[in-house]
């Protein structure tokens, strides 16, 4: 079956190559691009509304039970922001069952692409044992389009350190790793050194994982200069950077990944956006979904944020949480509007994406094709 979605106000491609006011989809993918009205099976008028490629998350968390509210709280209150409290989370999510586990992931899933989200990357992470991270693999997987292992995301209470770093980098990697495409660690003061970081990732890419680091949340560090000296296909906060930093991001393609809502929540300073930009570093937003630090799956916050406070033009913004999250998980196929790709098309109830930061809270999702079906 072909759909052709006309009327089509303003176009965001993300392809400079492509343009018109109306789009085929046939299958799960677009067909056609252009202008005019050619044949279809069913035809769909949006009415002047501005259509652009669904949202690309390329960060979020959601395999997790429990709630930190009284974290956030305390937070709010002055209290400042560690690596130590997803502990809290990862206590809920090995108590929790594997069906439990899942109807968080479906339920956090269709809350994103209610809002235009159409793929979707998640972690491990909240295990931190090897049957739990594997469990946690299997469940993203069959929710998420691209799944991170994170075993490396916390050295669980009472462990070893080093003995703990062995164990992601042996028998847990062994176990998760031909369910996942990606592997990460947070490479952070209360986390992980570089020495173990780079451990975790190394011992990743022998078997075969593309890379992935959180990096540079919490002051100045290795994280960044680590990503890009093993090809990390992005380096995830970057709220503090020094100018070589700027530099080897620049001189690289690894992409500068910037979650703004968790700043807002951790009460941090938001990343330099501007200055990566400028410098010729490749951004994407994402939301960093987690119970913890960022519990929001609403890209168009991190949008409206990073225009309205991080001095993004709306169509850097707009870029950056499309394909610049595609170029994060090294895809071709999602993040643009062009032929051959996915179809993942969402439509706003507005004119222009410049309502996304003018009218910041509005919901403004009109409609949603992932893969080809409309979902909204």
């Amino acid at each position: 079956m072909s759909t052709l979605i006309t009327g089509i106000g303003e176009l965001t491609t993300n392809d400079p190559s492509v343009h018109g006011d109306a789009l085929v989809i046939e299958g799960s993918t677009i067909a056609w691009v252009g202008t005019g009205s050619p044949a279809a099976d069913t035809r769909i008028d949006v009415g002047g509304r501005a259509v652009l490629p669904g949202w690309v998350d390329s960060h979020t968390h959601l395999v997790f039970a429990g709630d930190r509210t009284a974290e956030f709280g305390a937070r709010m209150a002055g209290k400042p922001y560690s690596a130590g409290g997803i502990a809290v989370t990862v206590g809920a999510t090995r108590a929790a069952s594997d069906d439990d586990l899942s109807a968080v992931v479906s339920r956090h899933v269709a809350e994103a692409v209610a809002q235009g989200t159409t793929f979707i990357e998640t972690k491990t992470g909240y295990g931190l044992t090897v049957a739990d991270e594997l469990r946690s693999a299997v469940v993203a997987g069959s929710h998420a389009d691209e799944v991170t292992f994170l075993g490396a995301h916390l050295v669980p209470p009472g462990a070893d350190a080093d003995e703990y770093v062995s164990l992601v980098c042996g028998e847990m990697l062994d176990a998760v790793a031909p369910h996942v495409r990606w592997a990460d660690v947070f490479c952070e003061t209360g986390a992980f050194d570089e020495d173990q970081s780079r451990a975790v990732l190394t011992a990743a890419a022998g078997r075969g994982l593309g890379l992935r680091v959180h990096g540079n949340q919490l002051g100045l560090g290795p994280g960044v200069r680590l990503a890009v000296e093993l090809g990390a296909a992005s380096v995830d906060h970057c709220t503090y950077l020094s100018q070589s930093d700027v530099d080897a991001l620049a001189a690289s393609d690894t992409v500068a990944t910037l979650l703004p809502a968790c700043d807002l929540s951790t009460r941090q300073p938001l990343p330099e956006a501007r200055k990566l930009l400028d410098a010729g570093v490749t951004v994407a937003l994402a939301s960093n979904c987690n119970p913890g630090s960022s519990y929001t799956s609403s890209i168009a916050f991190c949008v409206a944020t990073a225009v309205l406070q991080m001095r993004m033009s709306v169509e850097e913004a707009v870029r950056a949480a499309t394909l610049g999250g595609a170029q994060a998980l090294r895809r071709d196929d999602v993040g643009v509007i062009r032929l051959g790709a996915r179809a993942d098309v969402h439509v706003l109830d507005a004119p222009s994406i410049t309502h996304l930061a003018y009218r910041p809270g509005v919901p403004l999702t009109h409609a949603v094709w992932r893969k080809g079906v409309q979902v909204i």
